[in-house]
């Protein structure tokens, strides 16, 4: 260690140089006066890029998306206590939900002001411990070093998630001397028990329906290989989870895409009749199953490998259990079967399987409707998916039309979709699509929403623009909060109320703040309009007229005590 390490900083200086410790490329932020110390020690950093935002909320999407596209965590920054960190809250919990490794790090009053009712005083502490794996208040400048290492060790460890510090404005003007930025983490890894890998190989011998179902552990484990050798070895049909289209390569012939309610019939169909289900890194959560066996076999027996020890079993018993790191469990697999010569039971299962994905491919594509004077959802995304290169990432949000688009796009390789998940939020995409550009530079990234969750977020354009983050933003712009006016619609008798939005031009905004706009209203312009924002050098927003009534009721579970 440098003597110069050994000479007193500050607070913030400390915070900088442990992030610089754990190669922390970008970090977001908005700059409040809490946090002055921290914001001072980033101006002449060369190793750390500031990503200066115009909402918490939307800083704290980038930084997510940003952590699940590279792996490594993302960095948030309210650098005001109380409203600053407040609206930090639907980013955190958003990540919560989508296992994001997120450190959100907020100012806080001054020590001695704390429980005084204090100018914008409120228990950030209480208040980020439900929606977070661990929330630090750091008590003294000494102890920076300690708490953010737990903290950023903590957002990769086991079941990967959102970890936020408190930091007082004292704390971070208090200067102390530090013996280390970096404190490693010691992980270890249990073994795989020899008798769980013999009943699951004995299961698979018996099984005439086995299917694989792969979740955000398959991706976050960069296990797509493994998932691949294992499925070609015993003729496996492979789904994902709910959000998770881009597990495995659509260009492998056994994989048939996302299961669930929002899925396609296929893959849906697969997890409902089979009679073996092998859940590798994922809980069956609720997009995927609504913990329902509407949308599972109830007769299969199920093998689920997840690093999270809650999530075995916890929605459906298993007849195998394993808790454990998903790359260690496939290759002890792998290992355990590579000279076995196993008679498989399924080919009639997975020759059918082959059969029917032909053909629902084909007919998706049929029956796209592109000819319709008014731009429809499905010829929509069919245009798309002849448009969107194949090394493009694609962001969604939630909403009638983004959830019709779910299983609409085709991903040719891992960590290419990014959706909101389980926690359903509108606001979203626009957002994440600019962390993950930063994570992906040469990689286009489209980030499809709808006109209501667009106008939440447009601010950020200035954040785009402002640090060249060329995106490609397509507004499904149907003039509508859209699944609720559906819900209005098909179960509340047309009784619409606070449904219809009334929007700027969008592209024409997008001019206005330095960015390209196009506006579509016809879909033989959508090509034309996708290939100038493909070379365009800037931030694009595509506006598209897409039919207002072409609106889905989702949950319709939710109203099963409605009738229209």
């Amino acid at each position: 260690m440098s003597e110069k390490n050994h000479l007193p900083i500050s607070g913030g200086k400390a915070v900088v140089e442990c992030l610089k410790a754990h190669n922390i490329k970008y970090v977001f932020g908005l700059i409040g006066s809490a946090t002055m110390e921290l914001f001072d020690a980033l101006y002449d950093e060369q190793d750390l890029t500031f990503i200066d935002v115009r909402d918490e909320r939307t800083g704290t999407h980038m930084a997510d998306a940003f952590a699940r596209a590279s792996g490594s965590p993302g960095v948030i920054i309210a650098g005001q206590n109380g409203p600053g960190a407040t609206n930090l809250v639907t980013g955190v919990a958003q990540a919560k939900a989508a296992f994001s490794p997120l450190l959100s790090i907020a100012g806080a009053i001054a020590s001695e002001h704390q429980g005084k009712d204090s100018f914008q005083e409120v228990d950030q502490q209480k208040l980020f411990e439900p929606i977070t794996k661990k929330t630090f208040s750091i008590k003294d400048t000494k102890s920076i070093s300690r708490d953010l290492n737990k903290a950023l060790n903590l957002t990769t460890h086991g079941k990967w998630g959102p970890v936020h510090v408190n930091i007082p404005r004292d704390v971070l003007a208090g200067t102390e001397k530090f013996e280390s930025f970096k404190i490693e983490d010691k992980i270890e890894n249990s073994e795989i028990n020899q008798n769980d890998l013999e009943r699951i190989i004995s299961l698979i011998k018996v099984s005439s329906k086995p299917v694989i179902v792969c979740g955000a552990g398959i991706k976050n484990s960069q296990t797509q290989d493994q998932v691949i050798l294992l499925s070609k070895k015993l003729n496996i049909p492979v789904v994902s989870s709910a959000g998770h289209g881009d597990v495995i390569s659509f260009e492998y012939p056994l994989y048939s895409g996302q299961m669930g309610p929002r899925g396609n019939k296929i893959s849906t169909s697969l997890v409902k009749n089979a009679d073996l289900i092998l859940a590798m890194g994922t809980r069956l959560g609720f997009n995927s199953t609504f913990y329902s066996y509407d949308n599972i076999s109830k007769s299969a027996k199920i093998v689920q490998i997840d690093i999270d020890p809650i999530a075995i079993g916890r929605y459906f018993p298993v007849e195998v259990g394993i808790a454990n790191d998903v790359k260690i469990f496939l290759d002890n697999l792998i290992y355990f079967i590579k000279d076995k010569d196993l008679k498989i039971n399924n080919k009639n299962w997975t020759q059918k399987f082959l059969k029917e994905k032909i053909n629902y491919f084909e007919e998706r594509d049929e029956k796209a409707d592109v000819n319709s004077k008014i731009i429809q959802p499905s010829g929509l995304f069919k245009e798309l998916r002849n448009l969107i290169p194949k090394n493009s990432s694609i962001t969604l949000d939630a909403g009638t039309l983004c959830l019709q688009a779910t299983d609409e796009f085709n991903f040719y390789e891992p960590k290419s979709l990014f959706t909101p998940l389980d926690f359903g939020l509108v606001g979203f995409s626009f957002a994440a699509g600019l962390g993950i550009k930063l994570a992906k530079p040469n990689s286009p990234v489209f980030s499809l929403m709808g006109d209501g969750g667009f106008g939440m977020t447009v601010s950020e354009l200035s954040t785009a623009v402002h640090h060249k983050i060329n995106t490609i933003t397509i507004i499904m712009n149907n003039k509508s909060w859209g699944a609720e006016k559906a819900y209005q619609r098909d179960f509340f008798n047309e009784r619409y109320i606070g449904a219809d939005i009334k929007s700027p031009p969008f592209h024409k905004l997008a001019e206005i703040y330095g960015a390209k706009g196009y506006h579509v209203s016809q879909l033989q312009d959508l090509k034309q309009a996708v290939s100038d924002a493909l070379i365009c050098n800037k931030p694009a927003i595509i506006n598209i007229d897409v039919d207002p009534k072409a609106l889905y009721s989702f949950r319709r579970d939710s109203f099963k005590h409605r009738s229209k």
